[in-house]
């Protein structure tokens, strides 16, 4: 069955970094985009960046570009998100995402806290 499973969040100070891994298993991985989503309380899930099959094309929200770096890794079947220059609205759950042909998959998210 499809699974993802986010890593590598924490606590982490204003201006600090961070990067998250999403190991993937049960598709052929090198074959879809893969995205990476947020939700912060009380708010809607918002898109924070795209990676496409073979890694040559990525978009980003305006929100994080210029701070945020989606990578991937179709041999360890991984995608990652480098964060930099993080801030407190930045806080938020972290998800990656796959749509397949029949339905998308979500993992169960990762805490991101920007605190002093």
């Amino acid at each position: 069955q499809v699974q993802l499973a986010e890593s590598g969040g924490g606590l982490v100070q204003p201006g600090g970094s961070l990067r998250l891994s999403c190991a993937a298993s049960g598709f052929i991985f090198g074959w879809y985009d893969m995205t990476w989503y947020r939700q912060a309380p009380g708010k809607e899930r918002e898109l924070v960046a795209d990676i496409t099959s073979d890694g040559r094309r990525t978009t980003y929200a305006d929100s994080v570009k210029d701070r945020f770096t989606i990578s991937r890794d179709n041999a360890k079947n991984t995608v990652y998100l480098q964060m930099s220059s993080l801030k407190p609205e930045d806080t938020a759950v972290y998800y990656c995402n796959v749509r397949l042909p029949r339905r998308g998959y979500w993992g169960q998210g990762t805490q991101v806290t920007v605190s002093s």
